[in-house]
């Protein structure tokens, strides 16, 4: 199943969890080679483990022999033992080996999985989803689904071998005592059931609280300075604190509520292996005395009630072990949900049939009669138009929340208009391929991005086979090339997360320098200089108009001073262009323009 959603893929309830389940198998038969191997050794080692039941009630029926002790029976019945015993143990460190390896593919095939369709969902996932909940399920979820991968499924699966194996040997053994498990079990089943519908739900909710509070420690974490300045951190404990709070106690509800399960069958388990010692005990006796004769269903010796008391915890030990990982089932199915749902979240919409690539890009750009809300309930652009021509500069202003961005956004295809239509060199960008798109523009955002590596790798992000000299030539350009000189590493300085290491405005210039290397017709410059003083401003006017030259440029800025010498300034206000003209027209007609320019610059 690819990309479908994920509740119409899986009922609720029962069949949800069986999918989930079925899925996970899914990734372990990828790696069947592994899985095969753990699941035989898995086999073996519990055979073995079979035997040993059977050599010990051997053992003891030679040793309470009626015409005395049999050593050399005994002797070679402890021998068989051992050596079963022995080689089961050493076959379970095997297959705990194997299945750590299995893990580890499963869980990097997972992840991988997991962020490919991160890469592949549209803008719109992310402005809803906080990115703390995202990184849960990248690392917490995918490690508790590991967790179970490794340690707990294959061992339930060959566990059901197990209770088999167990099974036969104690028919064969006495087919009376096993008269006691035809109550207790079913028991053991129900009170399990039961429990579980129960519990999933908890472990749901504490799945969503954990990605809740990741998500405010996110925030938090990178809002810290803000915190400080505004001496907010009490404030922001007490609401720390609070999620927290719900945190554990959605951990604990799911914990003390999966623990039950563990103890109340293990109760059921120990009095059936009770109810069978007494039983047993009186059929030993009886036989022993005579009064059931050797042969019949009801006949026992002392060494078959040893060995069909070993294979009862043999027996119930698995569905023991099973009622106590239940709750860590319920955590993992709980988890692989969570991370199905993004695995299975629909990918940005694919391009239209027939849709091509841009070639010989000139750079005209036309946006027509454009409406656009981000809710059905709430237009953001009202009827939009907007002309630019083939190397011209489009300046956008206006006040915070006006649309400004939300212009970018649609010209990005980040997404799609409501109605109207906008148009690249004539062809309606609907028909375009999004790489191709997106591959013609060139963007300098206000906030800025820098990921972990060398400054060097940071500017040639966009354009990986630049020269040396090139990537100079920009960094001067971009007026950071005597910075990056002064650093001990130079070029080669390794910029930790997101640039913490540098300032603001350091940053700003990396990412400018960044944006001149790749050769586009088209250029983006959203709040571009923002975090630089009024002199590096300046400094890079003369850098920015060399960077613009020959290209069809939208710039939005706050500073009107850096859209002075626009070919055309769009004012837009409440999703609507109430002025366009350049900068001398709009300041001759005294309207909103002019009140911006005059109350920076009066």
């Amino acid at each position: 199943m690819n990309k479908t959603a994920y509740e119409n893929a899986a009922p609720a309830g029962g069949h949800k969890k069986l999918h989930v389940f079925g899925r996970l198998l899914g990734y372990m038969l990828r790696f069947w080679p592994l899985t095969l191997t753990g699941i035989a050794l898995s086999l073996a080692s519990n055979y073995l483990a079979l035997l040993g039941p059977r050599y010990l009630g051997t053992a003891i029926d030679a040793v309470s022999a009626e015409t005395g002790v049999q050593m050399d029976v005994v002797w070679d019945s402890f021998r068989k033992m051992l050596v079963c015993y022995v080689l089961s143990a050493v076959l379970a460190y095997l297959m705990t080996v194997v299945m750590v390896q299995l893990s580890q593919k499963i869980t990097y095939r997972m992840r991988r999985q997991l962020f490919e369709s991160l890469t592949a969902l549209p803008v719109s996932y992310f402005d809803t989803h906080t990115t703390g909940d995202i990184v849960s399920r990248i690392s917490y979820d995918i490690d508790t689904v590991n967790a179970t991968l490794s340690t707990d499924l294959v061992q339930v699966l060959t566990s059901i071998y197990t209770v088999l194996g167990s099974l036969y040997y104690m028919i064969r053994i006495s087919r009376p005592l096993i008269l006691v498990f035809a109550v207790t079990v079913p028991v053991s089943i129900a009170f399990t059931r039961l429990k579980a519908k129960k519990i999933q739900p908890l472990f749901r909710k504490r799945s969503r609280k954990l990605g809740e509070l990741n998500g405010f420690a996110e925030e938090m974490l990178s809002g810290a300075k803000t915190i400080d300045a505004y001496d907010r951190a009490e404030t922001m404990t007490e609401r720390f604190d609070q999620k927290n709070r719900e945190a554990v106690d959605a951990y604990y509800q799911a914990e003390y509520y999966g623990s039950v399960i563990g103890p109340s069958v293990n109760f059921i388990n120990n009095l059936s292996l009770s109810l069978i010692m007494i039983l047993g005990g009186i059929l030993y006796l009886l036989s022993k005395n005579g009064t059931v004769a050797e042969g019949s269903v009801w006949f026992l010796t002392i060494g078959g009630v040893t060995q069909f008391v070993m294979y009862s915890r043999k027996f119930s030990g698995p569905i023991n072990e099973f009622a106590n990982i239940l709750s860590e089932f319920q955590s993992a199915f709980t988890a692989a949900e969570r991370i199905f749902r993004i695995v299975d979240e629909p990918p940005e919409e694919g391009d239209r049939e027939g849709a091509t690539a841009l070639s010989r890009v000139a750079g005209e750009v036309n946006i027509d009669d454009v409406s656009f809300g981000y809710t059905p309930q709430k237009t953001v652009l009202h009827d939009l138009t907007i002309d630019a021509k083939p190397g011209s500069t489009v300046a956008i202003v206006g006040p915070t929340g006006a649309g400004k961005t939300t212009i970018i956004n649609l010209l990005m295809r980040f997404y799609d208009v409501d109605s109207g239509h906008i148009y690249v060199d004539g062809t309606e960008i609907r028909d375009i391929r999004r790489d191709s798109l997106r591959g013609a523009y060139t963007m300098v955002l206000q906030d800025t991005w820098l990921f972990y590596g060398t400054i060097y790798e940071n500017i040639t992000y966009g354009r990986e086979d630049a020269s040396r000299e090139e990537v100079i030539a920009a960094a001067k350009a971009a007026k950071i090339h005597s910075f990056i000189e002064r650093l001990p590493d130079g070029y080669d300085t390794l910029l930790s997360d997101d640039g913490v290491n540098i300032s603001k405005g350091q940053k700003q210039l990396i990412t400018i320098a960044r944006a001149m290397l790749p050769h586009t017709k088209m250029l983006i410059l959203d709040e571009a200089t923002s975090n630089v003083d009024s002199r590096t401003e300046i400094k890079i006017q003369e850098a920015m108009s060399r960077l613009m030259e020959g290209r069809t440029c939208f710039v939005i800025a706050h500073r009107l001073s850096t859209v002075k010498n626009a070919d055309v300034i769009l004012v837009v206000r409440d999703g609507n262009v109430i002025e366009q003209g350049n900068h001398e027209e709009l300041l001759r007609k005294g309207g909103f323009y002019a009140s911006l320019y005059n109350s920076q610059f009066s």
